[in-house]
């Protein structure tokens, strides 16, 4: 078969076969298919999509495209976490060491951020020592000890999606729903989760920026999950505003270690994503008969100080200086020359906030990469003081910079308060959960 008749067949909006799909992505990988056609087929799918059974037939290509880790060794339900990618999203530095703690598995692999968007091994990195690539007998041993690791990923997992993300990334077609879910669950399965539960973002800070196309990019990924035999949940949270307060890595990394010291209390967004996350966990893992058990759960290992040590011997394991997991020493992580407080302009509500700009902010301070290559000051970012639908006052700081390098101080600050629109009303509240795909 040509690729160029296949570029065709999709163009024309028919559905391919499982092996036409097979053979393009075998063949992209293996450098048979030059970029340029791939290019193509890539834009045929975004505009013409893909149907339930294609979506599944590519995820399983791409997942068989490199290695494949077998977690059947590790006891219990392995159960995994993953979300789409967001703002001050610290999720995982909670929820894995607070599922571990009740009990569960959870052997992760993770990635770095780009752009807007931070990654939680960048966070993990800012921890002195902690070496991120460890190698799967580690791996192993630490899951088997602990309940928990956080790696980052093999070498040669899922290389089909390295290299046509790459593509995507530079032709405008990243934000097609069938490519997301293929790219999401295939490293997902081939990761050897048992379970999944997915955080679906929607707003500004997100790939998806309306509700409906959330729910469909969730919906295909929990059916791509049955399809293929993996329990998966899906959780549509907001990410108009930042999760948490703050933007960075060793902020992120510090809002993390105050969440499981008990600081931040219930009702705070970060903290309610961060239960909800951990209950759809611990269900799927069968820790728990009901999401009030589950919650229960989650809050005694919170309260207790189980879920803090999780992620101390966690961090330990991994060559890290656990001395920091502390409320005592965490803030040395975030030692940078200059706190710059922004004031809002007039006194009001935040009447909306942009999560993107927000996150841009933060990466023109240097904790975010614009490009693969950037090396990142895990130090630096900013935390807001406000949140959406919050009073303001022009003698109250909205936020505050934390800054190494004030080359882009000025153009960072604009983008920050471009981002930040108020009003003489307060506004309605928003949603922090839209809703949960199973």
């Amino acid at each position: 078969m040509r690729m160029v008749d296949l570029i065709e067949k999709k163009a024309e909006r028919q559905a391919l076969s499982r092996e036409e799909i097979e053979a393009i992505v075998r063949g992209y990988v293996a450098g048979r298919i030059p970029d340029y056609q791939m290019s193509a087929f890539l834009m045929a799918v975004v505009f013409a999509g893909m149907d339930q059974r294609e979506s599944a037939d590519l995820t399983l290509a791409m997942m068989r495209s490199g290695d494949q880790i077998d977690l059947s060794a590790l006891p219990g339900v392995k159960v995994d976490k993953h979300s789409t990618g967001g703002v001050g999203d610290t999720t995982t530095l909670v929820v894995a060491p607070l599922v571990a703690a009740c009990g569960g598995t959870v052997a992760k692999m993770s990635g770095r951020g780009l752009g807007h968007t931070g990654g939680t091994l960048d966070k993990l990195e800012s921890i002195p020592g902690l070496r991120i690539e460890q190698s799967m007998e580690r791996f192993f041993e630490i899951v088997s000890d602990i309940g928990v690791a956080v790696i980052g990923q093999s070498g040669n997992l899922v290389p089909a999606d390295k290299k046509m993300y790459a593509l995507r990334d530079v032709t405008g077609t990243v934000r097609s729903i069938p490519l997301i879910a293929g790219s999401i669950m295939s490293k997902k399965l081939a990761a050897g989760a048992d379970a999944i539960v997915l955080d679906v973002k929607v707003g500004s800070g997100a790939f998806m920026r309306t509700v409906p196309e959330a729910r469909q990019l969730a919906r295909l990924m929990v059916d791509i999950g049955a399809l293929l035999d993996r329990r998966v949940v899906a959780v549509i949270t907001d990410m108009n505003q930042p999760l948490g307060l703050a933007v960075g890595n060793a902020l992120e990394v510090r809002e993390a270690v105050e969440l499981l010291s008990g600081k931040i209390p219930e009702g705070d967004p970060l903290f309610e994503v961060c239960m909800l996350l951990g209950t759809h966990m611990l269900l799927l893992s069968g820790l728990a008969g009901d999401e009030a058990e589950a919650r229960a759960k989650l809050l005694d290992a919170l309260r207790s100080g189980r879920g803090l040590e999780r992620l101390r011997r966690m961090v330990a394991a991994e060559g890290g200086d656990a001395a920091y997991i502390d409320l005592a020493r965490i803030d040395e992580l975030c030692a940078v020359r200059r706190k710059i407080p922004v004031y809002p302009e007039r006194d009001g509500y935040i009447s909306g906030m942009n999560a993107e700009k927000i996150g841009t902010a933060a990466q023109m301070l240097g904790a975010g990469r614009a490009t693969k290559d950037d090396v990142i000051d895990h130090a630096v970012g900013l935390v807001m003081h406000r949140r959406f639908g919050d009073a303001v006052k022009r003698d109250e700081a909205l936020c505050t910079l934390y800054v190494n390098d004030e080359k882009r101080l000025e153009e960072a600050t604009d983008c920050l308060r471009s981002a930040i629109e108020i009003s003489g009303a307060r506004p309605e509240p928003q949603p922090m959960v839209y809703g949960v795909v199973r």
